[in-house]
């Protein structure tokens, strides 16, 4: 049976377990999105009413986290809005649709709640069939002006981001101390390192942006 769920500090062992387990040597050797969950949860931007695990006969098998974001506007309105990350599945689950529906579970819960957009930054063809689109359809820019390849913007309540051309401002509580990450992973049973095809392909992405 598949339960989703808030997540409870029962929890947090396991969840940050899976989140090594599922982005190990994705994108760079070893990864640091596990120390992320570590820290976040404590952050004044992290939204515990937007944490939620996937559990599949009483194991937890996926995790999604939000912290609060915003958009400035070039007449100087503000609009608060949410990212997410990481969004996690247990490497034997992934691509079975488990992600899919944290993330639909998610979106209903999030406009519940008021919020009318999203932004996130990862590879569009993870999440343009959840409904994001490129920023640069939005107007969306990073606070230098340019339009990254992987950041992109779903919209809960259509048309919420039109009539503006906006700066996206994230959270502090998604930055990472890359030192304090490897001190963490040292702490915890070995896994290997490994480089991977994936690695340049979000060196790749992650450094691109549109005109």
């Amino acid at each position: 049976m598949m339960v989703i769920r808030n997540e409870t500090a029962g929890d947090y062992t396991a969840v940050e377990t899976l989140t090594r387990r599922a982005f190990y040597n994705i994108y760079i050797p070893g990864c640091v999105e596990h120390y992320l969950v570590h820290c976040m949860r404590g952050h004044a931007d992290f939204l515990p009413e937007l944490d939620f695990v996937l559990e599949l006969d009483g194991q937890v098998i996926g995790n999604i986290m939000y912290t609060k974001a915003k958009l400035v506007g070039e007449s100087g309105m503000e609009k608060d809005i949410l990212t997410f990350g990481p969004l996690s599945i247990a490497p034997e689950y992934q691509r079975k649709g488990y992600g899919t529906r944290l993330m639909e579970h998610s979106f209903v819960r999030a406009a519940a709640l008021g919020y009318d957009g999203i932004v996130i930054f990862g590879s569009p063809a993870n999440y343009v069939g959840r409904g994001f689109q490129s920023c640069r359809r939005f107007h969306i820019a990073t606070e230098d002006g340019r339009f990254p390849a992987a950041m992109l913007v779903k919209e809960l309540v259509p048309h919420a981001l039109g009539g503006e051309r906006w700066v996206y401002y994230g959270s502090p509580a998604m930055e990472v101390d890359e030192k304090a990450a490897a001190r963490y992973d040292d702490s915890l049973e070995p896994m290997e390192k490994r480089r991977l095809p994936s690695q340049e392909e979000f060196y790749i992405i992650s450094r691109s942006f549109l005109a």
